[in-house]
């Protein structure tokens, strides 16, 4: 028999926190200091399903929705409508993304997986999502589903549990970000964005990038959490990266984030191909080994780096400097 799939409600919080704690130990036994369990996983996924499930005013548009058979819950699955970054044109309104912090019983009859993730995407186009979104950690159960329902890759994270083991010596080629060094971030940032436009038309461009990703940058040098580096001179830049904390978009409660570190903003002149490994790479290496020893100086052990799928030469350095793939983006149209 087929389970019932219905929205969850307060009464489903204790044992939808039970699925989910046992999904956190799955990705913890992938990789243990990336998924790392917090030690009250229970009682914060608790909170977070009550927050999301009784909560007047939320942030976003949250969907839970549960699997049920013979009056046991047997799945769930989280699903949000993700709010569009500024620098981005967003013409088609916010997409429907179906979160990793989804899971179901071992038990679950054949089917379970595939009947909650449609039924999510019934609700996300009720929501007003032309386009859908899934993240799914490697090795997953989920990944199959995804790809008979016609979904492509389009980011990568990639990450490496080690970063305090090698920390490079002091170098000359890069150095902490000013604000005098703003207008070429400004510039490069540029250059990645046409990238990425040409890579996959779901990054087009706002009209008004360039001062909106100013003024970020500007107020992110004020921001003691995160370690901006540059290579090369004013306003002439090479490159740019950005080391800040993780974040719960990426990472549900039931993890301990507080020694992972997600680098996002990421961009050198060696990495402008992105269908050509450059033939050195030194620079953008410089760049991502800087930052690697900024967050292991701040306790840090896992990096966590957001790469495009399409974006091949990137994928390539970062695979070459020891990185592997943790957890794919992948979207339906």
């Amino acid at each position: 028999m087929s389970p019932i799939i219905r929205p969850a409600n307060t009464d489903d919080i204790p044992s939808i926190t039970d699925l989910l704690v046992r999904e956190a130990e799955a990705r913890c036994a992938i990789d243990p200091v990336l998924w790392t369990v917090a030690p009250d996983a229970a009682a914060r996924t608790d909170h977070a399903l009550k927050e999301a499930l009784t909560a007047a005013h939320q942030p976003f548009r949250q969907i839970w929705q549960i699997a049920e058979q013979d009056g046991r819950i047997i799945g769930v699955l989280h699903a949000m409508c993700l709010p569009v970054p500024p620098i981005y044109a967003g013409r088609h309104g916010e997409p429907g993304l179906i979160l990793p912090d989804s899971a179901v019983a071992p038990d679950a009859p054949d089917g379970t997986v595939d009947a909650l993730v449609g039924s999510a995407e019934h609700a996300l186009a009720d929501a007003g999502a032309s386009i859908l979104l899934t993240a799914h950690v490697t090795g997953a159960t989920w990944q199959d589903v995804f790809r008979a329902r016609s979904y492509e890759p389009l980011t990568l994270y990639l990450s490496r549990a080690d970063i305090g083991a090698d920390i490079a010596p002091p170098d000359t080629e890069t150095r902490p970000a000013t604000e005098a060094d703003v207008p070429g971030i400004v510039a490069r940032s540029a250059e990645h964005r046409r990238v990425l436009a040409r890579i996959d038309p779901f990054w087009e461009t706002h009209p008004d990038a360039d001062a909106r990703f100013a003024a970020w940058m500007t107020k992110s040098l004020g921001l003691a959490d995160r370690d901006m580096r540059v290579a090369g001179a004013s306003p002439d830049l090479q490159g740019y990266i950005i080391a800040q904390p993780a974040s719960r978009l990426h990472f549900p409660p039931t993890h301990d984030i507080a020694g992972t570190g997600v680098i996002d903003d990421f961009h050198h002149l060696d990495l402008a191909d992105p269908a050509v490994t450059p033939r050195d790479g030194h620079g953008a290496r410089a760049l991502l080994r800087s930052a690697e020893t900024a967050m292991a100086a701040r306790g840090r052990r896992a990096a966590f780096v957001v790469c495009p799928a399409a974006w091949h030469s990137k994928a390539e350095l970062l695979k070459d400097a020891g990185y592997g793939l943790a957890m794919v983006w992948s979207i339906k149209r």
